[in-house]
């Protein structure tokens, strides 16, 4: 199983903090570091600092190496598709070809409204993701294509250049395989991302997303889960890495047993104990986890999901 690291870029994370954590997650091992893209704190909106997801990832793109980086996922609702695609491209170049992208329809009504977003019901959002996925993926293909849709026309596009990233970038669909996002992504997605499902569900999910990408006649795709997570070096450390984001969220209470007291699709636990539920969901047919660190502080604990990956590698 590959273990990447997961940030909620939303909540107040700075550019400083940003290089921190890639350089953390690259020098401990992780495969990759995702970030959510919104533009509004959800805990804070008044308050946190909130950087563009796709220039940030340019930016680390430049200053780091090895590890991959991607969204978690980029609304549909945010960019017109070109511009999606190009700004994609252009990181992708930038990173030697290290970029991932995350497509979703978007969901947050909030920051649509704050920053002007238009925020069209739930099905137009649907039709917008799927158009978007269809636009971005020819775009990255070779020679000019033409497209008619309801919400995008196209015309005549050979996108210049194409990625480094042969034949393109890994794209993800997220969802609860349900059949209108796994419609679309058995059609143009390389990896189906679930969030926040025990083992059993995970299961459930995977076989739908097998038989979603057999009718299409497809190889099967990773199929990867984002989660939270706690873990530490022991118990005295998970302890106290529990108590951090207690503080965070105003709760006095006892550590020990908030720890206790989280749902199972929280990767909780010692290095060991951690590495025992991602074993886990890899027999309910995850391969790669997306680790969602809430301390964006915490650089110490990005090593020690480094340990955890080692152990699962």
């Amino acid at each position: 199983m590959r273990v990447c690291l997961m940030v909620e870029g939303q909540e107040g994370v700075t550019w400083d903090q940003w290089v921190a954590l890639a350089l953390a997650a690259e020098e401990a091992g992780l495969d990759a570091l995702f970030r959510s893209d919104h533009y509004l704190s959800f805990a804070k909106p008044r308050e946190r600092v909130v950087l563009d997801a796709w220039t940030t990832l340019a930016g680390l793109a430049a200053v780091t190496q090895r590890i991959r980086l991607g969204t978690l996922v980029s609304p549909a609702t945010f960019r017109h598709p070109s511009n999606l695609a190009k700004a994609v491209v252009t990181a992708d170049h930038i990173s030697n070809g290290r970029v991932e992208l995350g497509l979703g329809a978007g969901w947050n009504e909030a920051e649509h409204r704050a920053y002007g977003f238009p925020f069209p019901p739930t099905a137009v959002r649907m039709e917008m993701f799927a158009e978007q996925a269809e636009i971005i993926h020819r775009s990255w293909n070779r020679g000019p294509f033409d497209f008619a849709g309801k919400h995008y026309t196209i015309e005549g596009l050979d996108a210049l250049p194409k990625p480094a990233h042969l034949p393109h970038p890994n794209f993800l669909v997220g969802g609860q395989a349900g059949p209108k996002s796994l419609a679309v992504a058995a059609r143009w997605a390389d990896e189906y991302n679930t969030i926040f499902a025990p083992p059993e569900e995970c299961a459930r999910r995977h076989e739908r997303v097998l038989a979603a990408w057999e009718h299409a006649h497809r190889e099967a795709p990773v199929f990867s889960l984002m989660t939270g997570c706690v873990v530490g070096a022991d118990r005295s450390d998970l302890e106290q890495r529990a108590r951090m984001l207690m503080e965070r969220a105003g709760d006095p209470g006892d550590a020990a047993a908030w720890i206790a007291a989280l749902p199972a699709t929280i990767i909780s636990g010692t290095v060991e104990e951690a590495a025992e539920k991602l074993r886990t969901f890899e027999g309910a047919g995850v391969s790669r986890v997306m680790m969602q660190m809430q301390a964006h502080d915490d650089v110490e604990m990005v090593h020690v999901l480094g340990r955890v990956a080692q152990l699962v590698a």
